[in-house]
């Protein structure tokens, strides 16, 4: 979600810079990727991972490795269920989607016509912020520290702050955490800065408008329709049987992290496993629909996934054919991928297809490393898109 963000952007950028064009050039088989996988956890001391290869919209190949809970030795599978940090606000772009559906919100509404509190950008107090500003991250709202950040989060079966309630006094100017460093000096369109609390408000305003809490929202129109029946938005709400346990490698040692919640879930607060998880996403590769099962009209995904930024209508800040932007869903690894990933405590998450939407991974950690180690968690991705390009390679000759 956010607590690794620049560290994690940086090394996206260089990871780009390598896999940008890379060629498969040695087939990839199932005994290859686990002596791979293996062998990175070895290294690193990651504790269990989960993932799942989709092609043509169905899953081809799934396994889990190491530890939902190495204390007991209690394998990582792809039921095991994990919160999915920023991938969630892939969920939250589909509520928006689905409220838009109903006539309930507009994406170009000026948003103080939702809200019962004033969000106004104190350098360009005239100009409207949209949904659509939210969900491409072009808002002017930023995550401004110590505020947004770890007091966000609540270990231990503490309760979070209630949503609305920090997000009015995070912007109302008579708020006790407000301040006009919440706020880019920039025109609502025309900065890319990655806003959390963004998404968080976005949340918030479906809530508001469709009269449900978000979770029960998602559920009604994603969890129930798509038979994801162990998943949910709040510890309350899954089997902690099946939750996966979290870990942080702190020099040499892994540790144990405590379950959280966080104040503004809607930006991170989804616990699936990567088989449900898998069904969410095969249903945004094809137009909306999973099996017999349709989620959003294929106009509606058509334009939460459709990319924003063009060359005459772009943040001064992207070039877009590096980095575009649908509604909370975007271009990865230099304009090459699509999807979201995402990253907490003890957690670490991708989900991202090729560009024409044929093969796809999905990939669990429920470890965090420290800043040298990072970038295995690229090596491992890739190594599982790489074995996904080679699939889909054989199935084509097949035919």
């Amino acid at each position: 979600m956010k607590f690794i963000f620049a560290i994690t952007l940086f090394i996206t950028v260089i990871f780009c810079q390598n896999v940008t064009g890379q060629a498969t050039n040695n087939s990839t088989t199932e005994t290859s990727i686990d002596k791979s996988i293996e062998k990175a956890m070895a290294e690193t001391g990651i504790v269990g991972i989960g993932a799942s290869v989709i092609i043509d919209k169905k899953v081809a190949w799934t396994k889990g490795y190491g530890y939902a809970d190495k204390e007991n030795k209690i394998p990582f599978s792809p039921s095991t269920l994990m919160n999915i940090a920023s991938i969630t606000k892939t969920f939250t772009g589909v509520c928006i989607m689905k409220a838009v559906e109903e006539g309930k919100v507009s994406l170009d509404e000026d948003i103080n016509n939702y809200l019962p509190f004033k969000v106004i950008n104190p350098y360009f107090p005239d100009e409207k912020i949209t949904l659509r500003h939210l969900a491409t991250h072009t808002s002017g709202l930023t995550d401004r520290s110590p505020v947004y950040g770890d007091s966000t989060y609540y270990y231990d079966g503490n309760k979070a702050e209630p949503l609305g309630e920090f997000l009015k006094n995070y912007f109302s100017q008579d708020g006790r955490y407000y301040s006009k460093d919440n706020f880019l000096n920039a025109k609502p369109g025309t900065r890319r800065d990655y806003s959390n609390i963004g998404a968080g408000l976005a949340g918030y305003i479906i809530e508001l408008k469709t009269g449900k809490k978000l979770n029960g929202y998602a559920k009604d129109h994603i969890f129930k329709p798509l038979k994801m029946n162990n998943s949910g938005w709040a510890l309350n709400e899954i089997n902690l049987n099946n939750h996966t346990k979290l870990y942080e490698k702190k020099g040499s040692s892994i540790v144990q992290v405590p379950l959280y919640e966080v104040t503004t879930y809607p930006d991170g607060g989804i616990r699936t496993s990567v088989e449900e998880l898998s069904k969410f996403f095969i249903s945004l590769l094809n137009e909306g629909q999973y099996e017999k099962t349709r989620i959003l009209k294929k106009e509606t995904v058509e334009e939460m996934l459709r990319f924003q930024y063009t060359e005459t209508n772009k943040p001064d800040n992207v070039n877009p054919k590096k980095l575009n932007q649908g509604i909370f869903w975007a271009t990865k690894l230099g304009g090459t991928r699509i999807g979201h990933n995402g990253s907490d405590p003890g957690v670490r998450t991708f989900m991202l297809s090729d560009l024409n939407k044929e093969f796809a991974v999905i990939v669990f950690f429920n470890t965090s490393l420290n800043e040298e180690d990072e970038g295995k968690f690229f090596d491992i991705y890739e190594k599982l898109y790489q074995y996904a390009q080679d699939l889909k390679a054989k199935q084509t000759i097949r035919r």
